[in-house]
């Protein structure tokens, strides 16, 4: 028969092995866990899940996600568990498993990529943003960084990308290689609704390389929007958030707003 593709189950769909062709077994694994490697699934950590069930994460094709094995051992559910309280119990587990540790590894990376910096050097809090000079969340995440920025407090570092349109490398890559960068951040910034910085084919050349550099980063690191922000929290896990922050992730990320 015909199996339906994986994106699917991601609603949560009850998988069971009776509805699959035998596969080849891994001793260590159950069939239908194994039905999902055949897939493409890579299977990272295993953890004790409510219900009696045996809850794992992995990834596929950069993305992460959950999946529980019900106590028979003969089903999986791939998706989102919640408990009575509505917490994302699924999220948590990625988050701890998967994400924290993927960007634990990779923070050297971040840290050495290309960037441009925006506020305080002596800031008491570093942000990494990936930023596409045309994408118009990146305009209002810097507005929102402002009032941070100016009083010191925050210091951002915008990775420079060119994702989404077809001027995106050459303006980010002007930003990038212009003499003073945070200056050429701010004038574009400032003028984003006028079109942004004007491309300079010195700089261009001069930067190309390392906004590619940064693209495979970001691709790398399996993030699909832009801006993707990430930083060291308090108890020093790093934590992403992806597309525009919200106001309470804005004061988690930044601290209390000056």
């Amino acid at each position: 028969m015909t199996l339906p593709p994986l994106p699917r189950l991601l609603c949560g769909a009850l998988l069971s092995t009776t509805v699959f062709a035998a596969g080849v077994q891994a001793e260590d694994r159950p069939q239908a866990i194994q039905q999902l490697e055949e897939r493409g699934v890579e299977v990272m950590e295993s953890f004790q899940a409510p219900g009696g069930m045996t809850g794992y994460v992995g990834q596929m094709q950069g993305r992460s996600l959950a999946f529980y094995l019900t106590p028979d051992g003969n089903h999986v559910i791939v998706g989102t568990l919640m408990d009575k309280d509505g917490n994302n119990l699924s999220q948590a587990s990625i988050d701890e498993l998967v994400t924290g540790p993927k960007f634990e590894n990779a923070w050297s990376e971040i840290e050495d990529s290309h960037w441009v910096r925006e506020g305080n050097r002596d800031a008491d809090t570093v942000i990494y943003t990936f930023t596409d000079p045309n994408c118009p969340y990146c305009n209002r995440f810097h507005q929102q960084a402002r009032p941070w920025i100016e009083a010191g407090k925050v210091q951002l570092r915008h990775i420079m990308v060119g994702i989404l349109a077809e001027d995106s490398l050459t303006k980010a890559a002007t930003i990038l290689g212009s003499e003073d960068p945070e200056k050429a951040m701010h004038e574009h910034q400032t003028s984003f609704e006028q079109g942004g910085i004007e491309v300079d084919r010195k700089h261009v050349s001069a930067a190309h390389l390392e906004v590619k550099a940064n693209n495979s980063l970001m691709q790398e690191l399996g993030l699909q929007a832009t801006p993707s922000t990430l930083y060291r929290g308090e108890d020093g896990k790093i934590t992403m958030v992806q597309g525009l922050p919200n106001p309470q992730a804005l004061e988690r990320m930044m601290g209390p707003r000056p």
